[in-house]
């Protein structure tokens, strides 16, 4: 087809003006639509993809309906580079495999990339960002494209013989064909429906030698299901590889995607992660409702007294603010709360992420793209140049990272970041093991808010009941209010928390500024433990205090905030 038989611009989604071309130019129906549109949904495929593989269009026939539509050129396949890739040191062949892309030329400044995918706007984006260089699209034939990677890009190890390749082709069509069977898709979609009605955040695939183990982590404690068949194993990670558009013939390494889907009638993302085992491959998919998450300080349980400090440093005009836990304990969700507070239209907000959990309105989200060099330090050196007022790095792993954000901060902007420690004081000497200075510490670090999530009791179940002499011994425990002795809450179990005793979560949390005194045990380079203790002194509430005081109101129980602080009394 070419550019002068489109009869008129197509209206719609660029989707609908792709098939509105591929109807008007006589390469399929709308009978071979709608079966393309089925396939394509029940494999979680994209259209033109189904089309390709039910052989309603060729590759030919989809690539220039995709120059019609873009008004791009058509990449031949003299076309490509002859001897050596562009910017091989910027661009991993991994990448361009995965991402169906090749730069084929330089031109007046600008990359010239055939990509076999010109609807795919994110890899446009990222080659740009990685070679430094403004792209220029042209559409790549995949047979031509396929063909100069394998010829730019030889990796003679790696490759299979050919019988090896027949077979690993021959099974990975089986396991594609038994993925797609009904069986299958509905018990897939049976585990994920329950881990989205349970509220469970994550669900856990795993094979052993005898069976299929399937997990659901109900309020941060995994519980175990009903396992399915274990002859169903491969087929069951097949259909969420499927469903997550990774590679189901690639099982000898990890991989990462994302489903998003209604069930119930919710909105749901999972992000999946495949990784594999000794039995075969495993995995785990993280369940983000974005119909049930919360950015509200209330409903997150920080204490009012933790919230309004926690408020007023992000008012400061300039400044690092930390939010520190480990794995899991809630802290991206409270740098979303604070973001969504900042969100103004005279604030530009840019978010760096590993990965992005939630979209947010308004707020510029990146994502972190370690294959191709886009990690959160090259992103945050980039980012300054944005002119943004406050920004947010998903989390301060390396030493660069912590160097970037500190001098954003001292340059101006408010930065927003989280950090793996077991307190708010140990930040300190975690950003100084990073290579962070004191004095740059002293002038750039506003506050450091450490968190927990704990379990909260069910209030259809609880029950209350005078604490024992040996735990008002070992916690100090206060008496009521009444001179009575002090009250705790206990789990009992009922149909409304799954017979546990427990529903849902809340936070319980430190929050540290540094004030004089505590600069001046920055400056003599004092470990955590006095730091810690100034800040107390100073009029931090420690972790261990809030949970206590969290128990006495009936929040959550004594066992519950030690299980989680790991403090000795």
């Amino acid at each position: 087809m070419s550019r002068d038989t489109a009869a008129g611009p197509p209206v719609g989604s660029p989707m609908d003006q792709l098939v509105a071309l591929l109807r008007s130019s006589g390469h399929c129906d709308d009978r071979a639509l709608d079966r393309a549109r089925r396939v394509a949904e029940e494999a979680s495929q994209s259209l033109p993809t189904a089309l390709l593989q039910l052989g309603l269009v060729t590759e030919r026939d989809l690539a220039q309906a995709y120059a019609a539509l873009l008004n791009l050129s058509l990449a031949g396949a003299d076309r490509y580079p002859a001897d050596a890739p562009l910017l091989a040191d910027r661009l991993s062949a991994r990448f361009l495999r995965a991402a169906r892309a090749l730069p084929v030329a330089i031109e007046d400044g600008t990359l010239v990339v055939a990509l076999a995918d010109p609807l795919d706007r994110f890899t446009a984006t990222a080659i740009a960002a990685a070679a430094r260089l403004p792209v220029r699209l042209e559409v790549a034939l995949p047979i031509e494209l396929d063909a100069a990677l394998n010829r730019l890009y030889p990796d003679e190890a790696a490759a299979p013989t050919a019988e090896a390749a027949e077979l690993l082709e021959s099974d990975t069509e089986r396991l594609k064909d038994l993925a797609s069977e009904a069986p299958v898709i509905r018990l897939v979609n049976q585990l994920i429906a329950r881990a989205v009605e349970t509220q469970a955040s994550d669900i856990h695939i795993e094979p052993f030698e005898d069976r299929l183990r399937v997990r659901y982590r109900h309020d941060g404690v995994l519980e175990e299901s009903d396992s399915p068949p274990l002859h169903l194993a491969r087929a069951i990670i097949s259909r969420i590889k499927i469903m997550a558009r990774l590679d189901i013939g690639e099982r000898r390494l990890p991989q990462d995607g994302r489903i998003r889907l209604t069930v119930r009638g919710q909105d749901v993302d999972l992000r999946v992660a495949t990784i594999p085992s000794l039995h075969g491959e495993a995995a785990v998919l993280r369940v983000l409702d974005r119909t049930a998450v919360a950015f509200d300080y209330r409903r997150l349980g920080l204490s009012p007294a933790v919230v309004a400090r926690f408020r007023a440093t992000l008012e400061l005009p300039n400044g690092l603010i930390l939010v520190t836990g480990p794995t899991g304990s809630g802290k991206t969700t409270t740098l979303y709360t604070g973001l969504l507070a900042l969100n103004a239209v005279s604030r530009k907000i840019v978010a760096v992420e590993d990965p992005i959990e939630y979209q947010l309105r308004g707020i510029n989200q990146i994502q972190v793209q370690s294959q191709i060099g886009l990690s959160f330090a090259s992103l945050l050196r980039s980012i300054l140049r944005l002119d943004p007022d406050v920004i947010m790095v998903g989390e301060i792993r390396d030493g660069e990272t912590a160097q970037i954000a500190v001098q954003a901060a001292l340059t101006g902007h408010l930065v927003l970041s989280t950090l793996h420690t077991n307190s708010a004081a140990a930040a300190v000497t975690r950003l100084r093991d990073m290579g962070v200075e004191d004095y740059l510490m002293t002038a750039s670090l506003r506050g450091v808010l450490a968190q927990r999530l704990v379990r909260r009791l069910c209030v259809e179940c609880r029950r209350a009941a005078p604490a024992s002499a040996e735990l008002i011994q070992r916690f100090a425990l206060p008496p009521r209010c009444d001179g009575g002795q002090a009250i705790l809450y206990h789990p009992v179990g009922c149909p409304a928390c799954r017979q546990t005793g427990y529903r849902g979560r809340a936070a319980i949390a430190e929050f540290l500024e540094l004030g004089p005194a505590l600069e001046r045990l920055v400056f003599a380079r004092a470990d955590h433990i006095a730091i810690e203790q100034a800040a107390i002194a100073a009029g931090m509430i420690p972790m261990l205090q809030a949970g206590i005081a969290a128990a006495l109101v009936g929040e959550t129980t004594i066992e519950e905030v030690v299980r989680c602080v790991r403090a000795e009394a």
